[in-house]
């Protein structure tokens, strides 16, 4: 799996112009499955994002996860996270998880969101999505899971 992550004042996702999710103070998670991967990495890099000290403390230091910061939390899937961009000019989607296993890891990772972090958003999984955000700082990082769960 592979999540880029953005620390946002506010952040909004629309689907044939209706929001389908929106948040205030949190983070944005666009995540993407890739072939190969399980629910244990679904669970590890949930753990890592809710936890990721990236919100600042008193002092203004980078010292509070989610998690302590009381934030919200918007996860968007996108397949594009895993194109392959090293050969040629098109993007190979060679390792992107097929779209039903992609979905059940997707919906797997927002029901324990859910039951972890305080207010969970989400946007359509394959629909085409509009989505707004105002960067806090800005915060922009980029994870990735180590590969311990299922094979496709």
């Amino acid at each position: 799996m592979k999540a880029v992550i953005q620390r946002v004042e506010r952040a909004e996702v629309a689907v044939g112009g209706e929001t389908s999710g929106a948040i205030g103070k949190g983070l944005l998670v666009f995540l993407g499955v890739a072939r190969g991967d399980g629910e244990a990495e679904a669970d590890a890099l949930l753990d890592k994002i809710v936890n990721l000290r990236i919100f600042e403390d008193d002092g203004g230091k980078m010292n509070l996860s989610l998690l302590d910061a009381g934030g919200d939390l918007l996860v968007i899937s996108q397949f594009t996270l895993l194109a392959d961009c090293r050969k040629g000019r098109r993007p190979s989607f060679i390792e992107a998880g097929e779209p039903e296993r992609a979905r059940r890891l997707y919906d797997h990772f927002v029901a324990a969101a859910k039951r972890r972090a305080g207010r969970v958003a989400t946007g359509v999984f394959q629909a085409m999505m509009k989505v707004t955000l105002t960067n806090d700082g800005p915060v922009t990082i980029i994870l990735e899971s180590e590969r311990k769960g299922e094979t496709p």
